[in-house]
């Protein structure tokens, strides 16, 4: 378990590819191998990793960590290049002040950034999700405004969301913008989404005590959904 609040910035230094996934040499990462031990987990731009070796000082710092096929299908790992930087923070411990929300550091997507506005000192950024498919449903229905939402390991609070268009937006300020490497990203870069895992958890109460997806009542509420959703265009009307 993690909080979204990112504690170092690392470097990647070494990139290891073969058929099988990817091993990653993570450096300047000193600050937070103080207590590691092989085995424990860190988030890499939210992504929960393994650590597999590591040194607390040697080149200011490293580890290593395999990602599996998976993972780089399901991350922007397997797009970052040597000398990119990536947020870390370290596995949740039960001492510590919980400061940002409940992040599994699963990805569940990755979003592409289409929009980046300087707002006074903060910026403004609006991503653009990917076409939802049968392996990978849509994760606008967890996406709401003031609700969280975790982009590459950091828990930020969503501004708007435009489900017509599959777009959410954030706002970053300065400090944040300092802290993380989201505000560094370009426009059509790849970013990590995990959305609230409380939404899930709401989802699949409601459907079970509804009595399954079969139920007669379920079925009623999935008739008013998608009139709901023909209305507003976001159906064709003889869907």
């Amino acid at each position: 378990m993690f909080t979204g609040l990112i504690e170092h910035l690392g470097t990647i230094s070494s990139i290891a590819r073969d058929d099988a996934g990817c091993t990653l040499t993570i450096t300047n990462s000193a600050n937070i191998l103080g207590d590691c031990h092989i085995g424990d987990s860190i988030a890499v731009n939210g992504a929960c990793l393994t650590v597999t070796q590591f040194h607390p000082s040697e080149n200011g710092g490293w580890f290593q960590v395999w990602l599996a096929n998976e993972t780089l299908s399901r991350t922007d790992l397997g797009e970052r290049n040597q000398g990119d930087q990536v947020n870390l923070e370290r596995a949740m411990g039960a001492h510590v002040r919980f400061g940002g929300h409940f992040v599994q550091a699963h990805v569940d997507t990755t979003a592409t950034l289409v929009s980046s506005t300087p707002d006074g000192d903060s910026l403004r950024l609006t991503l653009e999700l990917e076409e939802p498919t049968p392996e990978r449903p849509s994760l606008l229905p967890y996406i709401i405004e003031k609700g969280y939402i975790t982009l590459d390991g950091a828990s930020l609070t969503i501004t708007n969301v435009d489900d017509q268009k599959r777009q959410f937006s954030i706002m970053l300020i300065t400090h944040t913008q300092e802290k993380i490497t989201l505000s560094r990203k370009k426009l059509g870069e790849k970013v990590n989404v995990e959305v609230d895992m409380v939404g899930k958890y709401v989802e699949k109460s409601v459907l079970a005590s509804l009595g399954g997806m079969e139920s007669p009542l379920t079925q009623l509420v999935e008739k008013i959904v998608v009139k709901i959703l023909k209305e507003k265009g976001l159906l064709p009307t003889n869907a």
